[in-house]
């Protein structure tokens, strides 16, 4: 290859050489025609080697400027290659030599496929990245509870010193964490949600209305809108299950008092089988326990409202009953102790019973009880000792 350059410059000389020569003979010719004297000659010649040096002068720098670029040209392309295998871990692009061999156009021929091929690669890689790194930064948004259209959301900034699989390989490992957490986190929401709709169903409440205060995104009727599962969104939703439960475990206290209530009269007034049928949902909740309990509505306001009225009903017609049974005893015993010629009780006493069943702490029992007493120390005041008057109504198994 030497050779055959050398010699090429060899017949450009030559025939440089001999294209110059002929030129100045003829110039020569031209000079001794016209009669051109010496000096003149000399300084026709001098100008003439002048303005051949300044164009070879020219070409020379114009090959130094060219030879340098392509210097600067080799020495990017080799530290881009370089830094290239070193962003993306590898050691070396296979089928190409590690000794640069030739001219430096050469060189740089032999480079430039190279190094297209490690660009590719690292448009490819970035790609790989960048898609990993938007759905990481997607799931901890979803995690943190932000939306997807959040201006606090900034671009995903790829670091190109490092596209390595290794690198490439953690951020998939960190992916797959976040997957699963937010996975957990649904799961959570979801037990969450179950829990409220049952609890709001037995409770009679609108449960709709209880999930979306927590979070609109959590009612099912809110289309595509993904279901917060941030921190802050698990703790309201757990203290709303818990408040819930509170209410529940209230009410169902309420409940299971005023069916022992209810029982309670029931048996003092003997009331029918029928009468008590339409509350029977307030005493099957006697001794029983809050998880026990999940039929829709049985705990509702409603049913409390009503048994409370019921309760109130009986108590009144109890302590109405109760007042006309001491009204009625009360004679008996004014009779007796007409007839016996003996002192009534006093007046004070009778007031205090009468407001004793006013206020609903006198049962019907010890109205009996004491009654009893009373005529039994009138009997045997007058040695009349006996039975009570069996005309006179056993009212206390009246009102069993």
């Amino acid at each position: 290859m030497g050779s055959v350059t050398t010699a090429a410059s060899m017949r450009s000389s030559t025939l440089l050489e001999t294209s110059c020569g002929y030129l100045l003979q003829e110039l020569k010719l031209i000079w001794d025609e016209v009669g051109q004297d010496q000096l003149e000659r000399e300084k026709t010649l001098l100008e003439m080697e002048q303005e051949c040096m300044e164009v070879y002068r020219r070409k020379v720098d114009n090959a130094n400027i060219s030879r340098s670029r392509l210097h600067q040209a080799l020495a990017e392309s080799e530290a881009e290659f370089t830094h290239l295998l070193v962003s993306l871990g590898e050691r070396s692009l296979p089928g190409r030599p590690e000794k640069m061999m030739g001219t430096l156009k050469e060189q740089l021929d032999s480079i430039t496929p190279a190094l297209r091929e490690m660009q590719l690669r690292k448009e490819e890689r970035v790609k790989q990245f960048q898609d990993v790194q938007k759905h990481i930064q997607k799931i901890s948004a979803e995690i943190a509870g932000q939306s997807e259209h959040d201006n606090s959301l900034s671009e995903v900034k790829i670091n190109e010193n490092d596209l390595s699989l290794n690198k490439l390989e953690e951020y998939h490992i960190e992916l797959e964490r976040l997957h699963k957490e937010k996975g957990d986190r649904l799961l959570k929401v979801d037990g969450y949600i179950s829990a409220l709709y049952n609890l709001s169903t037995t409770l009679g409440m609108d449960s709709s209305k209880i999930i979306t205060n927590v979070h609109p995104s959590l009612d099912g009727s809110s289309g595509k809108q993904p279901k917060n599962i941030s921190d802050d969104i698990l703790t309201r939703l757990n203290e709303t299950v818990e408040s819930l439960k509170g209410e529940k475990q209230k009410r169902l206290q309420k409940l299971e008092k005023l069916g022992k209530a209810l029982t309670n009269l029931w048996s003092i007034m003997d009331t029918p089988y029928e009468d008590r049928r339409q509350f029977s949902h307030a005493t099957d909740f006697i001794s029983i326990s809050a998880a026990e309990i999940s039929r829709p509505g049985s705990l509702a306001v409603d049913i409390i409202k009503q048994a409370e009225a019921e309760v109130e009903r009986l108590d009144q017609l109890k302590a109405r009953k109760m007042k006309e049974l001491f009204i009625k005893k009360q004679r008996e015993l004014e009779e007796i102790c007409r007839k016996t010629h003996m002192d009534m009780p006093l007046q004070s006493e009778m007031d205090n019973i009468m407001n004793l069943i006013k206020s609903g702490k006198y049962s019907v029992t010890q109205l009996c009880i004491n009654y009893a007493i009373e005529k039994d120390m009138l009997m045997s005041s007058t040695g009349r000792r006996g039975p009570l008057d069996p005309t006179t109504p056993n009212f206390a198994i009246y009102f069993m």
